[in-house]
């Protein structure tokens, strides 16, 4: 089975897939970064990237692993290299890229994960990524988003090209005292600026959208790069965001999940509140590729699902249920995918949970992932399917990212079994 996995690797590889995929700007592969209130204990000090050497970073490993007699998953290989925790990740086309606290960005070249590149720069780690065309933007510790320009005509590949919020829109607005907000006792900024850590973006329709401990939403235009709008969102920090049909979900450490959306041309207003459970920070948000469900990851080791319901402005969610509440894991959720109907989510208890998504919202068990060291801070899965599975990439504490084949449940219990014996017997 392991050859039939690498053999399919290798065949994508020999596909004429674009630098930057469109993929990667799907509300399921949102990338969200760390959070600020959750039940691990997390080093969130900018570190020291010190000297940075590529070598002998890939460490390929075979064995397979049955869990509960029906899912067993394999462990393709761990990525090192980083000098701090992984804190976030993306796919970008034929590249993976992972980002550190310390500071550092790695490229990673798909199928062989053999390092391309590395780049990066700020005065704080790496929280989030996420790319848009053949722009990738980053946000760091120090309140400031990066943005570079990937190209194969340089030797550059990935190029800084602009900070946001950029010289000529500070220079716009600094003389105008309007334009400043207080952000705490004694002390103003420009509306503009972010006051605290960037933790999370997400793209849609032109827009990106950022989240930070500063409780405020930014929203930035890609074709200017102007701050178009700031939000006073929520009472504590944000921690994740993802978009979907003109609806933009943030995760707070208050307990809420928040919809934001736009009414023709006019800003965004609340669309409505996601209850989570009281006093416990939602660390993770996504949607589901139908928009219907929405699932939050809590500091308390719960997953909880809201069901959508649509108003009067076709395929337009204007109303939001509880219908799903899951001890998924002993310490906190700091992590959350989708692939179809499988739901994956990361863990301070080191662990990632493979679920499935059944009727009305509900989450199946399918089987537990063990191997990271430290814990599971960032989630992303591949869209190509491979083997009868998908592709999972974890990274982690404990400064490593990881690949994982997982298999995807099937309806027929003669075909599971099958390919279940074919997998633990390779």
């Amino acid at each position: 089975m392991f050859h039939q996995i690498s053999s399919t690797l290798l065949e994508n590889k020999r596909l004429s897939i674009p630098l930057l995929s469109a993929s990667a700007t799907s509300p399921t592969s949102s990338i969200s970064s760390n959070s600020r209130s959750t039940s691990s204990e997390v080093d969130e000090s900018p570190r020291d990237s010190g000297h940075f050497e590529l070598q002998d970073h890939v460490k390929f490993q075979s064995p397979c692993v049955p869990f509960s007699g029906s899912f067993s998953y394999r462990s393709l290989a761990v990525l090192s290299g980083h000098v701090g925790s992984v804190s976030c990740l993306a796919l970008c086309g034929e590249f993976i890229l992972s980002a550190s606290q310390g500071k550092d960005i790695i490229v990673w070249q798909q199928p062989d994960l053999r390092p391309f590149t590395k780049f990066g720069q700020g005065d704080g780690s790496v929280k989030a990524l996420v790319t848009v065309g053949n722009k990738v933007f980053t946000a760091h510790q120090d309140s400031r988003i990066r943005v570079w320009k990937v190209s194969r005509r340089s030797e550059n590949v990935f190029r800084l090209v602009d900070t946001l919020p950029t010289t000529k829109d500070y220079l716009g607005k600094f003389m105008k005292q309007s334009n400043y907000v207080q952000t705490r006792r004694h002390h103003k900024r420009l509306w503009i600026e972010h006051a605290d850590s960037i933790s999370c973006l997400t793209f849609y329709n032109g827009l990106i959208y950022s989240g930070s401990w500063d409780k405020t939403l930014k929203v930035w235009r890609i074709s200017d790069l102007k701050c178009i709008e700031s939000i006073k969102a929520h009472d504590d920090a944000i921690n994740g965001l993802v978009a979907f049909n003109g609806i933009v979900y943030s995760a707070s450490a208050d307990g809420k999940i928040k919809a934001w959306g736009k009414e023709g041309k006019s800003s965004h207003c609340l669309k409505g509140i996601l209850e989570g459970h009281k006093d416990v920070s939602l660390n993770s948000v996504i949607v589901s590729e139908d928009g219907r469900w929405v699932y939050g990851g809590g500091s308390d080791g719960f997953v909880m699902g809201w069901q959508g319901s649509c108003g009067a402005v076709q395929n337009q969610i204007e109303s939001w249920k509880l219908v799903c509440e899951t001890k998924a894991h002993q310490m906190a959720v700091l992590s959350m995918c989708l692939m179809g109907e499988m739901l994956c989510s990361g863990s301070a208890d080191k662990s990632i949970g493979i679920w499935k998504r059944e009727a009305f919202g509900k989450l199946c068990k399918v089987g537990i992932i063990s191997g990271h060291e430290g814990p599971v801070k960032c989630l992303q899965a591949s869209p190509n399917n491979v083997g009868g599975g998908f592709m999972l990439y974890s990274g982690g504490l404990d400064k490593s990212l990881r690949v994982w084949w997982v298999p995807k449940p099937s309806n027929n219990r003669e075909e599971e079994t099958t390919e279940e014996k074919s997998i633990i017997l390779c």
